[in-house]
This record gives C-alpha cells, structure tokens and sequence, in this order.
C-alpha cells in the first residue's frame, strides 16, 4: 500500500469513526464546536467564530441565538467597536460541553472495551499519540 493510499485508508477511518461517535451527541456539533472555542479562547465575537467554523455570519449568529436562549453564552458589546457582538461562555455552557464530552467518550470506552479484543485495546491506547504527531 502506498503512503497516499495509507494516508485515504486512515482519513476514511478517522472520517467514519467521528460520524459513528457523533451518533449519540447531546448537542448539534455546531454548537459544541462553539462552545469549545469560547472554552479555549475565551470570549470571541460572532464574526470570530463563524471565520473558524468556516460558516456564514447569518449562520453562526443563528448557532448563537440558540445557545443564548439556552443560557449558555452571554452576548455583549465589544469594548472599543460596540457594533461587534462577543460571546462568552457561561458557567452552564462549560457544564454543558463537559457533559457532552463526557458522554460521547464514555460511548467510545464502552465500544473499546465490549467490541474490541486485548491486542485490539492495546494498539488503541497507542493512536492518540501517533495522531498527534502527524502534522498534514
């Protein structure tokens, strides 16, 4: 197998494990995404974040929405250009993302541990770290 051929094979694989994790996700992965950002950035307006999610303002403002009518984030004006709008993340948006982070990973561990054998499980504690070496 060719390293380009490899290199399908395991975006393919990466690409299906994501979908199937997402399965049982208790939040749209937009507004996860959101939250996440806010979570390791700190606050950033709706103009940020739309630009990192590479979705159109008019989207991201609706994401937005949803999430402050959830009480998750709390919208106010930029200091200095008070036509920007900034969002920052609540302590129920943090509860709400660790919550949904929890869940999903307690769905993978449990597919480790019922579906895949001893040498399986082995050679899965060892692909977090591979992965973050590859830098594409």
């Amino acid at each position: 197998m060719s390293d380009l051929d490899l290199a399908e094979e395991l975006r393919a694989a990466v690409g299906d494990f994501v979908r199937r994790a997402r399965v049982h996700d208790e939040m749209p992965s937009g507004q996860a995404a959101v939250l996440g950002h806010l979570a390791r950035s700190g606050p950033l307006s709706i103009a940020d974040l739309a630009q990192l999610e590479q979705v159109k303002h008019q989207s991201m403002a609706r994401t937005v929405g949803l999430l402050a009518d959830q009480a998750l984030v709390t919208l106010s004006r930029h200091d200095t250009d008070r036509r920007r709008v900034m969002l920052t993340l609540t302590t129920s948006g943090g509860d709400a993302l660790a919550s949904a982070r929890r869940a999903r990973a307690a769905g993978i561990a449990r597919a480790i541990r019922e579906d895949l054998d001893d040498a399986e499980q082995e050679i899965i504690r060892r692909i977090p770290e591979v992965l973050r070496k590859l830098q594409p």
